[in-house]
């Protein structure tokens, strides 16, 4: 080789290695969570509860994005899209994950395009009513539902969303009639409750404690077979007299496809941290949310492969659509 040659490979390396020398440690930037419902919800809460914590132990900000929309849908697929660098990352639930690909088969992305990180948070459903409705029990719903079918609405966070999920169960399960009223978050859906344009709601402890406590909702059971300490004072499904019903959800961290495995275990471990805050325990508690981690990514990929069967199955059996 000739030495001219020789010294432009040198010096080309030497530039190689210093701009790799160069190239800032992963977070160098704010990273962005998005949340696929609107304010209010469960998703939103359990995302701001959190955030503070995993900023800290990013040593970057977490910038909350809400991107509500066709059941969680619309913030998978932006995060499925999103450059795998770790700059996104999607807090989902069963909707986005299990229920939508199964629901759909047009969506533009499927679960195989997000990479799973943890598990966050496990929370039971509450069922609950309007006061004005005359619905004060599990028995009075099957009652007036039976009597009227068709005539009661019920409000969730959108279709496939868990709770649009735990009403299909409960209306397999008893054999009534309700007309499910789709909104883009947990919040809104609970607002038309307590303004009486539908009459009671399949929500999630955060969208309906505190109307609660307030008095503007009426707790009618959470979704678990037996009492949840998460909502204390509201009975299980099985003192409800529904005793075949149990159904909870949860929350995870996914990143797009191809991430980078240093980059996974940042997030990680970040999240780990941030989560056994007692700052954080405390907030989720608060609103009927706990705790709930994986042992590692992988760990968390096994349980969802698991964890698919329910939902697709549900989805399956109760002949759930999306309109």
């Amino acid at each position: 080789m000739k030495k001219s040659n020789i010294l432009l490979a040198l010096v080309l390396g030497s530039l190689s290695l210093g701009a790799f020398a160069q190239a800032p440690a992963y977070p160098a930037k704010p990273i962005r969570l998005l949340v696929g419902f609107a304010p209010g919800g469960a998703a939103d809460y359990v995302a701001r509860a959190m955030s503070d914590a995993m900023g800290k132990a990013m040593g970057q900000p977490i910038v909350i994005e809400n991107r509500a929309g066709a059941g969680s849908s619309i913030a998978a697929e932006l995060a499925s899209k999103s450059a795998p660098d770790g700059y996104t990352v999607l807090i989902a639930s069963p909707s986005s994950i299990s229920v939508n690909p199964a629901l759909n088969s047009k969506l533009g992305y499927t679960a195989r395009d997000l990479m799973p990180i943890t598990k966050v948070s496990s929370s039971p459903l509450v069922i609950a009513a309007n006061p004005a409705s005359g619905i004060n029990s599990v028995q009075d719903l099957i009652a007036q539902a039976k009597k009227s079918p068709g005539t009661l609405n019920y409000a969730t966070s959108g279709n496939g969303s868990a709770p649009h999920l735990g009403a299909a169960l409960f209306l397999q399960l008893t054999g009534v009639e309700m007309t499910h009223i789709p909104f883009r978050g947990g919040g809104p859906a609970v607002q038309s409750v307590v303004a009486g344009d539908t009459q009671l709601t399949f929500g999630t402890p955060p969208s309906v404690l505190p109307m609660m406590q307030a008095g503007r909702l009426r707790g009618l059971a959470v979704s678990t077979r037996e009492r949840s300490s998460l909502v204390p004072g509201v009975p299980g499904m099985a003192e409800a007299g529904l005793p075949a019903y149990s159904i909870e959800f949860w929350y995870g961290l996914f990143v797009p496809v191809g991430t980078p495995p240093a980059v996974v275990k940042k997030i990680f471990d970040a999240a780990t941290t941030a989560m056994q805050q007692p700052s954080v325990k405390a907030a989720l508690a608060r609103e009927g949310t706990e705790v709930a981690l994986s042992a590692s990514p992988e760990r968390f990929s096994t349980f969802l492969n698991e964890d698919a069967k329910f939902w697709v199955k549900l989805v399956k059996d109760a002949g759930v659509k999306l309109d």
